[in-house]
């Protein structure tokens, strides 16, 4: 199992460097990730980047619910997003959800994001897919993302003005930096 690193630790704060090579390292560092992620419970995760554990590489994994397969992004680049948050259209939507993250414990707060973003990355094989992600996986999928160009979710929360909650006997409270 590995240690989750918590913020203020620098390797949160910057970009990650893109995986070279995928070979047995990586594929035993992803392993460990998703046993790190799996065993998750107050609360329970449902994304973990690389750099959260430390290591400086563009990876993440996410596993929406406890029942769903855990999917593993290498490299990841975000090529579009159909709706931008704050823009709103008759076709679009934004999520405007309560985030927490594995390396801000304890700390709550809505960011806006994207309803669906198309993504390219590598699978544990190598190969590149290019795919469209709606919903609650496109929003962790731009919380993991954040992660890999070391952005954390609390920054995002404040660039968009909204409030922060620390979360104490099970009540959230208001919570300033």
């Amino acid at each position: 199992m590995l240690k989750i690193v918590n913020v203020p630790h620098k390797v949160l704060s910057n970009p990650t460097n893109p995986v070279v090579k995928i070979d047995d390292n990586i594929k035993k560092l992803i392993y460990d990730m998703e046993e790190t992620l799996i065993s998750q419970s107050d609360p329970q995760g449902v994304g973990l980047a690389a750099n959260q554990v430390g290591i400086n590489l563009s990876i993440f994994v996410i596993k929406k619910s406890p029942q769903a397969e855990t999917l593993i992004f290498i490299n990841p680049k975000i090529l579009k997003i159909e709706d931008s948050p704050g823009k709103k259209n008759k076709n679009s939507r934004k999520t405007d959800k309560l985030e927490g993250c594995l390396s801000i414990p304890r700390i709550w707060g809505p960011v806006s994001r994207s309803n669906k973003v198309y993504l390219e990355y590598q699978d544990l094989n190598s190969q590149v897919h290019k795919k469209w992600f709606k919903g609650f996986e496109a929003t962790i999928i731009q919380h993991e993302m954040d992660h890999l160009n070391g952005i954390v979710f609390t920054q995002r929360s404040l660039e968009q003005k909204a409030p922060l909650y620390k979360e104490s006997g099970g009540n959230l409270k208001p919570f300033e930096i």
